[in-house]
């Protein structure tokens, strides 16, 4: 091999894959002080609320910055160049997830939540029309369509899988009038993932649409919208990016054309017009009239490469490493006396779900367990209802007069007794050893044996540690 193919081989990209993926996850070696003075790399098992940055991806959007312009109305070569990112993104959005360019719009926004609120304010329900969502949902595919139409929610059982008896019980005691079935494709409070197509068949036979929504699920597995003449095949889907390792602030919608082609624009202004006079408005095609004002490109960028690198991971790849941390997990927290976990439990039905495990330890207020972890353990999880409030009440199995005495609680301004769960999440980078830390301090918190002394704040619920108050600014600062 020449002295200069030495130098390319030294200098070329190592091809991202499961094995080497931690040392690609931007921040994945910094140290976070714990009590008693210590430091130790931090171990994030929160990954459901938001992911880190992929190496690669932090990078593309430094190399786009230096020719970031304004997009479509630009003549300027940067401004060609910032354009044809813009659109590059919207068609890798739209292969990612198997849609039909031509009967599909791939739609840019801050997140999915945006997304959704979006669908609700542009889908044509005449009254009398149902929409139809499930207990499992978080509340951003739950409250737009209160908002738009009578909604029934599909129950759940006491585990917290979808009642799909009672799903097609509702299909037929609203039989012509179910508008849209609004489903998320995993759960962010269990991971239970639903059979999103085998629902679409159901939700088409009556005649009905469906929108998944695939915030939890595209980190994870594989989406495919299908082609339109599948009977099983998905009308709306949105995903957000920060939780695909590319948190610069984007979410996506691809939808059916037709749709966001009816009527006009939830939001205007700026680029969604071909042509304004003082008595008309012309609006402009798709995605543009749907993309109001100055968009994200940066975001768009990072969210595009994101995606072609869970590609090059490989979603079967990645399913597999995260379905044998989640039943890794699921086996250990067997073995700690008081720990009980909702959902799934048995580690051989692991690859039923994402990687995400809520649990309570017996006798102990969820907001402690969560900080005992990030204070002494330099572990950070998620603690709480996970915006998943009716999800989280049944799980919980709460009386309803219990349910009205927090409802009080939170009036009076009062958190510290509200329900909850503790959520261990993984994101791709995540490995055993950092498991086997988590169950070690497991371990010692439920035996009662841990370093601080913890005060509980009655207005938020959380818990500090007494005399440990080390000052974020140490660490990072914008002056």
């Amino acid at each position: 091999m020449s002295q200069a193919a030495h130098a390319d081989a030294r200098h070329a990209p190592t091809r991202l894959a499961i094995e080497n993926i931690r040392a690609s996850i931007v921040g994945i070696d910094r140290h976070v002080p714990l009590l008693g003075g210590s430091h130790r790399t931090y171990v994030n098992f929160d990954n459901a609320a938001s992911t880190p940055a992929l190496r690669p991806v932090f990078d593309k959007v430094n190399e786009f910055m230096a020719w970031y312009s304004s997009v479509h109305r630009g003549t300027g070569f940067k401004s060609q160049i910032s354009t044809d990112a813009y659109e590059e993104a919207h068609r890798i959005v739209c292969d990612f997830v198997g849609a039909n360019h031509d009967t599909h719009a791939v739609i840019f926004g801050k997140n999915s939540t945006e997304a959704l609120n979006k669908v609700a304010h542009r889908l044509d329900i005449e009254p009398g029309q149902v929409i139809l969502t499930s207990l499992m949902e978080h509340h951003s595919n739950d409250l737009p369509w209160r908002q738009r139409a009578q909604i029934e929610h599909i129950a759940v059982d006491s585990h917290g899988a979808l009642d799909e008896t009672h799903f097609d019980d509702l299909l037929k005691k609203y039989a012509g009038r179910v508008r849209l079935v609004a489903i998320t494709g995993a759960s962010n409070v269990t991971g239970y993932i639903n059979s999103v197509h085998h629902l679409a068949e159901k939700a088409h036979a009556a005649r009905a649409e469906i929108l998944v929504d695939a915030a939890q699920l595209a980190p994870h597995r594989a989406v495919d919208m299908r082609s339109d003449e599948d009977p099983g095949h998905i009308d709306y889907l949105v995903l957000s990016a920060h939780k695909m390792y590319a948190p610069y602030g984007t979410g996506a919608l691809v939808g059916r054309r037709d749709t966001f082609l009816r009527g006009d624009p939830d939001m205007v202004g700026g680029g969604t017009v071909d042509i304004v006079t003082i008595d008309d408005v012309k609006w402009a095609g798709l995605p543009d009239r749907e993309e109001a004002g100055s968009p994200n490109i940066a975001g768009a960028v990072a969210l595009a490469k994101a995606i072609l690198c869970l590609q090059e991971i490989g979603l079967d790849a990645l399913a597999d490493h995260e379905t044998k941390l989640t039943a890794h997990l699921l086996h250990e927290l067997a073995q700690i006396p008081g720990v009980q976990v909702y959902g799934i439990d048995d580690p051989a039905r692991a690859g039923e779900k994402v990687g995400v495990v809520p649990f309570n330890i017996a006798g102990m207020s969820h907001y402690l367990v969560a900080a005992i972890l990030g204070f002494e353990a330099g572990i950070g999880v998620r603690n709480g209802c996970f915006c998943a409030h009716p999800y989280l009440l049944r799980l919980l199995n709460l009386p309803a007069e219990e349910i009205r005495f927090h409802q009080a609680e939170i009036t009076n301004g009062v958190r510290a007794q509200l329900p909850g769960l503790v959520r261990i999440s993984f994101g791709c980078y995540n490995n055993q050893a950092e498991v086997d830390w988590l169950i070690e301090v497991l371990s010692n918190i439920a035996r009662g044996s841990y370093l601080g002394k913890y005060t509980q704040n009655p207005a938020t619920g959380a818990f500090s540690a007494e005399g440990f108050a080390p000052k974020t600014s140490d660490y990072f600062t914008l002056a």
